[in-house]
């Protein structure tokens, strides 16, 4: 059995973001190890986490629901997220520690 750790806020890091059809690309806390993604809005929207050179998120990528959020644990060199939804919606992205 594992124990989970809550996750710990790196306060300062949030981005706010309206994430349509067009792929975005944002730029993460390098020495964080989690990233927390909130879906405050209507639409399913999708991520990727990768180096600075990511591909482009799409719709086979992870779904984040409407009002839903995830903590996933990222590689120390993933630097960039990359952001897609076929309908416009809202993310708030906020690296950290523990959550998973």
């Amino acid at each position: 059995m594992s124990i989970r750790t809550p996750f710990k806020p790196h306060y300062g890091s949030n981005q706010s973001v309206t994430v349509t059809a067009t792929p975005q690309n944002l730029s993460l806390t390098k020495t964080d190890k989690s990233v927390r993604i909130i879906n405050s809005g209507t639409a399913i929207g999708y991520f990727r986490i990768g180096e600075s050179d990511v591909a482009n998120a799409s719709t086979i990528d992870c779904p984040v629901y409407p009002g839903g959020s995830l903590v996933v644990e990222k590689g120390i060199d993933h630097t960039t997220i990359s952001v897609v939804s076929g309908t416009s919606t809202q993310f708030e992205i906020m690296t950290g520690e523990g959550g998973y």
